[in-house]
Formats: C-alpha cells, sequence, structure tokens
C-alpha cells in the first residue's frame, strides 16, 4: 500500500513531521503512530528544542502540544512564526486544552489546525494528511509562479499588467529596456499616456468605456507609437487583452518593430529612388508636385520648377558607351542634389536624360537665379563631350516655371510650361536657362493658342 507521503510529494522524497509534546507516552504514542503511516518524524520535548530542529531540519509539518512547561507551546509558535526560516511551516496544536478562547488563541499564533487530546488515529491521519496536501498545492503554486516570474522576467517582449483604470500595475524588464522607463517609474502611469496620438485618445476611452466602437480599435495587435523616456518614438505591435474573461486586470504585451519599420522605410525609400543616380525618382516627384501644389493653393504663395535636359546627350552616349553615359548623368544628379538644400526642395530624375527640381515657396527670380547656377556648376564639371556643337564639355538646358496656382489651374501646367521653356532654351541655342510665370491666366492663353 502506497503510503500517504507518497501521494503527496515527489518519489523518494518522505514527508517530514516534527512532533513537540514534554509527555513522553503522548510524544511516543504520535512518533509510532505516525512513521507507521510511512512519515519521517523527528521528537523535541520543549520548546526550545522545537525551534532549533525547526530551523535546521526544516520540517514539513509541526505537531506541537500547548502545555509545556517553561515556554508553552502558544510561545514556541509566535518565535516559529517570527523567525525567517520556519514561518512558511504548517503548525497543528495537539492539546488536551480544548476550550474555544485555547483554540481561538492557537490560530491567533498562527496555527493551521487544532487537534483534541487523547488523540484518535483516523482524526490525526486525516488532519495531518489535509494539511501536508495543502503544503504540497501551497508549494506547487509558489513553484509554478516563479517559474512564471522567471519566463515574464525573461521575455525579450515587454509584458505589462495594467488595472482596469488604464494604469500599469506591473512591467517586465523587456518593458523597461524598450521604453527606457524604471519599473518603478512605469508602475502607476497610465497606458494611454506612453503612446502617441491617436492611439493615445483611443486606449484612454478604452478604459473609460466612453465609447463602444473604441474598444474594436483596441482589440488585437495594433501598431502604435511609444513615448520613450528620452522623448523620441519607438513604434511597437500593442496586444491588449484581459487576463480572463470577466477579469478587470489586462495584460498589454509589447512587440518592439522599429527594426522592422526601418527596414520598411529602407524599401520604401529604394522603391521612391531612382537606382542608377540615387536621387528621386519619377514616382516620388509626382507624389510631393501633388502635395506642394495642394499647399500652394491653400497659402497662395510661389511654386516653381525646373526641368534640365544634358544636351547632347545621345552623341555622348553613342561615342563613350553607356557606362560613360551613366557616369555622366550621376555627375549631373549629383550637381542638381547638391542645389536642393531645403528640407522641402526636391531634385529627381524623370527619366532618361532629363531631371527636375521642385522648389516650393520660390518666386521666379529665385528659380532663374538658382537654374543658372546649376547650369554654371554642371559646365564647370569639365565633362568631355566631343561631338558636342555647344560646347567641348556636357552642358544642360534648364527651364523654369513658376505659379501661384488657384483651384483653376490644372496641375499639369506646371510641368508643361517648365518643360516648353526648357525646349525653347535648347532651341535658343543651348546651354542656357529661360524662365516663365504663369497661372490660370497663362495657361488659358496657351489653351488659346493651342486651339
Amino acid at each position: 500500500m502506497n503510503s500517504p507521503s507518497s501521494a503527496v510529494y515527489s518519489p523518494g522524497r518522505q514527508a517530514t513531521i516534527l512532533i513537540v509534546d514534554d509527555a513522553p507516552d503522548s510524544l511516543e504514542l504520535l512518533d509510532e503512530m505516525l512513521r507507521c503511516e510511512g512519515y519521517q518524524t523527528f521528537v523535541a520535548n520543549s520548546g526550545p528544542r522545537a525551534i532549533d530542529l525547526a530551523q535546521r531540519v526544516q520540517p514539513d509539518l509541526i505537531l506541537l502540544d500547548v502545555m509545556m512547561p517553561g515556554m508553552d507551546g502558544f510561545e514556541t509558535c509566535r518565535r516559529l512564526k517570527g523567525h525567517p526560516e520556519t514561518t512558511g511551516i504548517p503548525v497543528i496544536f495537539v492539546s488536551a486544552c480544548t476550550g474555544t478562547d485555547d483554540v481561538v488563541l492557537g490560530f491567533d499564533h498562527g496555527a493551521v489546525d487544532y487537534i483534541s487530546k487523547p488523540v484518535r488515529l483516523p482524526e490525526v491521519r486525516a488532519r495531518v494528511r489535509t494539511q501536508l496536501q495543502m503544503q504540497s498545492s501551497s508549494e506547487h503554486q509558489k513553484r509554478q509562479a516563479r517559474r512564471l516570474r522567471m519566463i515574464v522576467e525573461g521575455m525579450d517582449e515587454g509584458l505589462m499588467l495594467v488595472g482596469a483604470d488604464g494604469r500599469i500595475q506591473y512591467a517586465n524588464p523587456a518593458s523597461e529596456r524598450c521604453l527606457g522607463y524604471s519599473e518603478s517609474e512605469l508602475a502607476g502611469r497610465p497606458l494611454a499616456a506612453l503612446l502617441a496620438e491617436p492611439a493615445a485618445n483611443d486606449y484612454a476611452a478604452y478604459f473609460d468605456r466612453r465609447d463602444d466602437a473604441v474598444l474594436v480599435r483596441c482589440q488585437g495587435t495594433r501598431e502604435v507609437l511609444l513615448q520613450q523616456a528620452d522623448g523620441s518614438l519607438r513604434p511597437m505591435d500593442l496586444n491588449l487583452s484581459p487576463m480572463a474573461p470577466g477579469e478587470q486586470l489586462y495584460v498589454a504585451l509589447l512587440h518592439d518593430i522599429s527594426h522592422h519599420k526601418q527596414s520598411e522605410n529602407a524599401l520604401q525609400r529604394a522603391a521612391l529612388a531612382d537606382p542608377l543616380t540615387g536621387i528621386a525618382n519619377r514616382r516620388l516627384f509626382d507624389t510631393c508636385l501633388e502635395r506642394e501644389w495642394q499647399r500652394a493653393i491653400r497659402t497662395a504663395r510661389p511654386l516653381s520648377l525646373l526641368v534640365l535636359d544634358v544636351d547632347h546627350f545621345k552623341l555622348y552616349n553613342d561615342l563613350l558607351g553607356h557606362a560613360a553615359g551613366d557616369q555622366c548623368l550621376q555627375a549631373v544628379a549629383g550637381t542638381l542634389q547638391a542645389h536642393a538644400l531645403r528640407a522641402t526642395d526636391l531634385a529627381a530624375r524623370y527619366g532618361g536624360e532629363e531631371f527636375v527640381l521642385l522648389l516650393p515657396d520660390t518666386p521666379q527670380a529665385g528659380a532663374a537665379k538658382l537654374a543658372e547656377s546649376i547650369r554654371a556648376d554642371v559646365e564647370r564639371l569639365r565633362v568631355p563631350n566631343p561631338r558636342s556643337t555647344t560646347s567641348d564639355f556636357v552642358t544642360v538646358s534648364v527651364g523654369a516655371a513658376t505659379f501661384v496656382p488657384t483651384q483653376f489651374d490644372d496641375i499639369r501646367s506646371l510641368f508643361l510650361a517648365a518643360d516648353r521653356a526648357m525646349y525653347d532654351a535648347k532651341a535658343a541655342g543651348r546651354n542656357q536657362v529661360l524662365a516663365v510665370e504663369g497661372g490660370y491666366a497663362w495657361d488659358a492663353m496657351h489653351r488659346a493658342l493651342a486651339r
């Protein structure tokens, strides 16, 4: 027959019980009874001896008599519970003092149960087994909790526990690392306070329950920007969910996607860059032109565009080859890019040997001056062009157009005006700049002339 301890403890380990009683007969009876049940026993006949043994042996359970000379059972229990090495050991009082006051006093001193004398084997067996099972379950839960805490604290992803009021109650080390705050700085801070808009408003409403529609936006995984301690914003995936249905505690999981976003942004930049010259491609130019055109309409400010073409480039390519032609285009693109000095200026390769420079908030005089500077700098590159009838070196013809657009203007008219000016510059002998200024009236006039 299996011993009771084998059902509670791991194989090969007996439950250990310390029996404390100053009466030899009672002590011997309990000792024999429990050893027959398969438990390992230790005995003590006084309070001080019991305390010493408990600290050294660390029993799983203590059976403690109340009425002992010198240090009685109540004082012994009080000292056991007051010592860090023995405070967690369950104590069952065994005593002939079974009055209500005595029983209550025993529980007040930290006992978990009370057995009356004379003892009865079935009762002792049942109460001892129950306490050991409870102790085993408690230790198992503690081990599970320690294991869970180790897992949570060792996670690469951030994990925070958030109360029903939206405030952070716990943050694991990964949360601290990715946000730059200590756990104490995060504790009590609203989750929404760490988020940039519009997520901040959504998650604040999520916990306030102001808008049921917000609940849908905050369920599952959502890409957000979290504000770090240094004020910077970090892109992360945030997953917020209740710990269990109906729970008033939420788990917030943070997955750092900054490297992913950097790669994604790099791919986006690559998709918007001309592979040969490294400056913007036509796709990015079209996007920026639309944005700046609409802004110029709102602000009634001038928008200028330069269109330039490499003179006699086909002759250059045919004579020197495509490798030399590529190097020539790269040199021209570098010169153009060097003149895009403001954040809103955009130099782009429009196609072939044709380039553009978008200049928001730039009047005609400024655009014409910049165009002439670009033309001169390209000529100063002194890239030989043996077959050119214009110069011994590579040159460009530049058309500049400036509009203060209105809602009546066609966005295409800006490029068409600059492109036409560029061709007029070529027709006039190349290696020169022609600047025009227009708007709704200019566009209407040229449409009339076209008819």
